[in-house]
């Protein structure tokens, strides 16, 4: 009775240990260890490392906000159900035994060639989807239809796609970065006016904020991300949708122009002028001067079924204390 107890306290202490460790790595070791993930996968299955790591972090983005998935590991977010690991008919759902899986047909691979197949385990999991990737191909267009075949849902595909385009750019994971959307040195104004009431166009809230400021002034994207739309709109008047690693997409509208060479597709960074304020909307294409010059920046975040607006006020204060900070 003694050795049981004596043990139980180790099994404790050590399992509490790794927890411990766990909490205590710092993002840039996570960085770390996830891309030696991605690059060791990359490495025994041909598939690039950006592909692995934009459905990775799709999958962590979206785990970050559904209550009916498990909260995402610190280094790797890919989620398969047990079941579909295991087999949908397997009796045991935890299986990890290679034989049995692949008899009730799991998707389960053994990553790390320890002679088991672990959903748990980080290798086992990027290896199992680096196989799936690879069945089509490692080119973009197989990338995309992989996809395809696998979520059923085009604005999925978008997102995970403009996640490998950014790190494939950029050849790293810290990109985090954000900025304030008008730059220090220029007067502006701003306050919550989220949910606010709008009478043109019909009854509807207001789904963003407003930052007024005087026309001509810069309007910057706020994150590493991709232009998903330019154009008109006859709510927004000019205005440019970008997407970020995270699976938000920024809603920058009532521009009075947009940069020169910015389109559709385009890679951006935080800080980098993508328009400047204006007053345009309200009506058809041209429409402007119905109200004063303004930004109104929009969020709106897409959980893999479906999207919606969230406030951004919190997000622009911080912006805005952190571009403040920096020289």
């Amino acid at each position: 009775m003694r050795k049981i107890f004596v043990w139980i306290l180790i099994f404790i202490f050590v399992f509490g240990l790794e927890q411990v460790k766990a909490k205590e790595l710092s993002q840039e070791e996570i960085y770390r260890k996830r891309m030696d993930l991605y690059k060791k996968t990359e490495a025994l299955t041909s598939v690039p490392w950006y592909y692995l790591a934009a459905v990775d972090q799709f999958e962590r983005s979206i785990r970050d906000v559904r209550k009916d998935l498990p909260d995402p590991p610190a280094i790797i977010g890919y989620y398969i159900s047990p079941e579909e690991w295991a087999g949908p008919l397997n009796p045991n759902s935890k299986d990890s035994n290679p034989v049995t899986i692949n008899l009730f047909g799991g998707v389960g691979k053994d990553g790390n060639m320890d002679g088991k197949i672990e959903f748990t385990n980080d290798e086992d999991l990027l290896y199992t989807l680096a196989q799936f990737l690879r069945t089509y191909g490692v080119d973009d267009q197989s990338f995309r239809l992989a996809l395809w075949d696998y979520y059923k849902r085009d604005q999925t595909v978008r997102s995970i796609m403009t996640n490998a385009k950014i790190y494939r750019e950029f050849d790293k994971l810290d990109l985090n970065e954000k900025a304030f959307p008008l730059p220090k040195g220029y007067n502006y104004t701003y306050k919550n006016t989220w949910g606010h009431s709008r009478g043109w166009g019909g009854r509807r809230t207001h789904e963003g904020t407003d930052i007024f400021a005087g026309y001509g002034t810069p309007v910057r994207a706020v994150a590493y991300g991709v232009v998903e739309l330019k154009g008109w709109n006859k709510y927004g008047g000019w205005r440019v949708g970008i997407r970020d690693l995270n699976n938000t997409y920024h809603y920058y509208a009532h521009l009075n122009g947009f940069s020169k060479d910015l389109n559709i597709g385009d890679i951006v960074k935080p800080g980098e002028v993508i328009g400047s304020v204006g007053s345009s909307g309200y009506g058809p294409p041209g429409t402007s001067g119905k109200f004063p010059p303004h930004l109104h920046f929009g969020m709106y975040k897409d959980n893999g079924i479906r999207e919606w607006s969230f406030d951004p006020f919190p997000h622009l204060k911080m912006w805005e204390r952190y571009s403040a900070r920096k020289k």
